[in-house]
């Protein structure tokens, strides 16, 4: 027996990363927002990972900060160690990466919801969805509870008729001894969404006193602690320190000797998996010239015991599991916590969605995170966030906020996977980033705030503190340029220490900063009326100086791309009409229908010539439609 439990503009189905961000920024921005999760203690859950940020990732959770987002806040309040990773290489790759307090961090995002005005959140299991010619209405649960609204957002990560797998034994549940959401799935299929079947997995977690830590390397964080979000002025904590060792010859024994128990190669396991995060039994197979692999070893909180066993993930057999673990230095007598394991779950197609994430076939029906078939914490936060926005300015019939790739990470994940769809769990790198020299963690704030303040997420104080500091690296650059050294003992000294060549002519402090050897702060002693700007500012200025030339030449490739982006299709073209478009190229464009030349340009089996017929059709198009409109 269903019942009218309740009407709102957007629901959200799922309280995890992407359900966290997508129902506050909807809530932020003056929506009734009914946020619906299977249990009110797994809000914000970090069922694998103890830790927010990483390469690429690190990239994602700065963008949505400077959009108005919370996980960059969140981690800030209950980080306990972080570092800054790629320092060996230029700023474009250097990406942040903070190791959580597991329940602190849950805790702290549930309180920020339960806090937040227009938000209200209930534990249910959604079971169906109500689709009236084409148009979502409503939400049904289990206990036949009907709540009604305008939007609603998908947010169910990995619960869709998810199955754990452990060696030789499968049960339905979902992560970390959740139960699963099973109903679902058919009322997506019924309202004809296309499913896949994407597999993932999680090490055990170990007893941090069966571990001998005097066998393994330290890896404390850094000196220095960065900030995820532009807003938090400092952190000051004791860091938590990791720990690094190494499988040895001993451990791919274990394996090998037992791959025929392995559910990934025995057949039990049917769901596909992320290349880039493969389970130890896939390295020793995949990697067999390789003698030892990482193990980072790293701490699930301050309070707790647990240990995460960072480059283990497995679905061996308990047995096994333990065996294996053993052969590691330091681990030779370790206690497992919990088992590793295996987990397969449903998830949709995503080339069903607008760049917006909204359904092409079901108004007011959006999608994002795990659910889209992607992986991580930081790319689930990423979708929610802009599937909250969208949904936010659909109701205001408003154009949706599209991030494009020159833009953001965001609109470069949001793009890869809604026009080339994913084979497999999709996870951000910097390598698919290819305006990344412009696209750095550094410069999100610069990118972004004024987007994030168009929306209606960004504040009037920090909008303040934002165009103070854009200021503020302005002045700086321009009084940099007007300072010119001219030649002296002392300046030939400073040049001479840093193997750098002295000049009879006058140089600028400009021009100084522009030689890879010499840093903004090493000119103190040469730049007497130097004002006093933070650290953040004087950081971006040298950025901005020393890769001036390599930036102009990416924003001209921009330029370029823009173009392209700014050739709308309308949405009413039928591509089996056009006359010298290929076969395939007619079943895609007809398929993921692109909002724009660029979009079509990226489709695989899409190509050059292709866009060449397309854009002469669309000329002749265009000036028909004008005609038209002229009543000639």
């Amino acid at each position: 027996m269903s019942y009218k439990a309740g009407i709102y503009d957007i629901i959200v189905i799922g309280g995890g990363h992407a359900g966290c961000e997508s129902a506050l920024a909807a809530a932020r921005l003056g929506h009734k927002t009914l946020l619906i999760t299977m249990n009110l203690d797994s809000i914000a859950l970090m069922p694998c990972n103890p830790s927010i940020g990483g390469t690429g990732k690190g990239h994602l959770v700065r963008e949505l900060d400077a959009l108005g987002g919370q996980m960059g806040k969140n981690i800030d309040k209950t980080m306990i160690q972080c570092k800054m990773l790629n320092t060996a290489k230029g700023p474009a790759v250097h990406s942040l990466r903070a190791q959580a307090d597991k329940l602190k961090y849950q805790q702290e995002m549930k309180k920020t919801l339960e806090q937040q005005d227009n938000l209200y959140i209930k534990q249910h299991e959604a079971v169906g969805l109500g689709v009236d010619n084409g148009i979502v209405k409503n939400v049904v649960t289990k206990t036949g509870a009907v709540f009604e609204a305008r939007c609603i957002i998908m947010a169910t990560g990995t619960y869709l008729k998810s199955r754990i797998i452990i060696g030789d034994v499968s049960y339905d549940g979902g992560p970390n001894g959740l139960f699963g959401a099973n109903d679902l799935s058919g009322s997506l299929m019924n309202n004809g969404i296309k499913l896949l079947r994407f597999k993932t997995g999680t090490p055990a977690r170990v007893d941090r006193k069966s571990v001998d830590f005097h066998k393994m390397t330290i890896q404390e964080g850094d000196d220095r602690i960065l900030p995820f979000s532009f807003e938090t002025d400092s952190i000051e904590i004791n860091q938590v320190p990791c720990y690094l060792t190494y499988t040895n010859e001993k451990t791919h024994e274990v394996i090998r000797d037992n791959l025929h128990l392995s559910p990934l190669y025995s057949g039990n396991i049917t769901g596909v998996g992320p290349r880039y995060c493969p389970s130890i039994e896939d390295k020793v197979v995949r990697f067999s010239d390789k003698p030892k692999h990482q193990i980072f070893i790293e701490p699930e909180g301050r309070d707790t015991e647990e240990l995460y066993v960072q480059g283990m993930s497995s679905s061996l057999p308990e047995d096994v599991q333990l065996k294996m673990l053993r052969t590691v230095e330091g681990m030779e007598n370790v206690e497992i916590m919990r088992s590793a394991y295996a987990i397969e779950y449903d998830n949709i197609d995503p080339l069903q969605l607008w760049p917006s994430l909204e359904h092409k076939e079901i108004e007011g029906l959006f999608f994002a995170g795990q659910v889209n078939g992607t992986s991580g914490y930081e790319e689930a936060a990423a979708q929610g966030l802009i599937a909250g926005i969208n949904a936010s300015l659909k109701i205001r019939d408003k154009e949706p906020l599209i991030l494009d790739r020159s833009q953001a990470y965001i609109g470069v994940l949001i793009d890869d996977i809604v026009t080339k769809g994913t084979l497999e769990p999709y996870r951000m790198m910097t390598s698919r980033a290819e305006y990344r020299l412009i696209l750095r963690q550094d410069n999100a704030d610069l990118r972004l705030t004024e987007l994030g303040r168009e929306v209606g997420l960004i504040d009037d104080m920090r909008f303040a503190r934002y165009r103070n500091k854009k200021k503020m690296i302005s002045e700086e650059i321009e009084r940099l340029k007007n300072i010119t050294l001219k030649p002296s003992s002392e300046l030939e000294a400073f040049l001479k220490g840093k193997n750098s060549s002295f000049s009879n002519q006058g140089i600028s402090l400009y021009e100084l900063i522009k030689r890879p050897e010499i840093s903004y702060l090493e000119l103190s002693n040469l730049d007497s009326n130097r004002p006093e700007i933070p650290e953040n500012v004087y950081e971006q200025v040298e950025i901005q100086i020393k890769y001036e030339g390599y930036i102009k030449k990416q924003l001209n490739q921009v330029e370029q791309f823009k173009k392209l982006e700014k050739k709308k299709i309308p949405e009413n073209i039928k591509y089996e009409s056009i006359s010298g478009l290929r076969l395939e190229a007619r079943q895609k464009l007809g398929k993921i229908r692109p909002v724009s030349i660029g979009h079509a340009s990226r489709i695989s089996g899409v190509s050059p010539a292709d866009i060449s017929v397309l854009l002469v059709y669309m000329e002749n198009y265009n000036r028909k439609e004008t005609a038209k409109n002229n009543g000639i």
